[in-house]
């Protein structure tokens, strides 16, 4: 029986990270286990939220370069105009967005860099980046959702969005 709780219990904490790693976490809250009982046979893990300030990892910190004039900020704290965000590398390539920020909202994202030295990463990419561009829209923020088969370029996407997006609040 120690066994089958063992298994249980693994496969429970497998689900569990699954279904944290496909979206990037929140600053304010990261998901951990904790078991809710050490002596019992059919314990399960509960996520719990531990506070973290921590920015992603991802190598050398960005910086982010404004490419229009600012506004006065509106209550989002995002000055309206037009941000190029880092460019970040990945074994395919680099990938770098521009955003457009009116009234304090994100309206639009524009890919300038991406993935495009082999067939596939193109293939890959044309479907990814519309999907991407919704998730930021959607979320208005760079707390996206990766794409797979486009992990490299979620990850970069989201890292350079995120620096256009510190350049708005600068």
């Amino acid at each position: 029986m120690p066994i089958r709780a063992a298994v249980t219990l693994a496969a429970t904490a497998i689900g569990v990270v699954l279904l944290f790693s496909f979206r990037t976490p929140p600053a304010a809250a990261i998901a951990t286990l904790s078991p809710s009982s050490t002596s019992s046979s059919t314990s399960t893990p509960s996520p719990t939220a531990t506070p973290s300030g921590a920015p992603p990892s991802g190598g050398a910190s960005p910086t982010p370069t404004a490419t229009a004039t600012a506004t006065p900020r509106p209550a989002s704290g995002l000055k309206s105009g037009s941000f190029t965000g880092q460019s970040y590398a990945n074994p395919y390539g680099n990938v770098q967005v521009q955003v457009v920020i009116s009234g304090g909202k994100i309206t639009s994202v524009k890919t300038i860099q991406y993935p495009n030295g082999h067939q596939q990463s193109v293939f890959i990419n044309s479907q990814a980046l519309p999907l991407l561009e919704q998730e930021v829209l959607q979320a208005q923020s760079a707390r996206i959702n990766i794409i797979g088969g486009a992990t490299f370029t979620s990850q970069g996407y989201a890292q350079s969005v995120q620096s256009a997006l510190d350049a708005a609040r600068a």
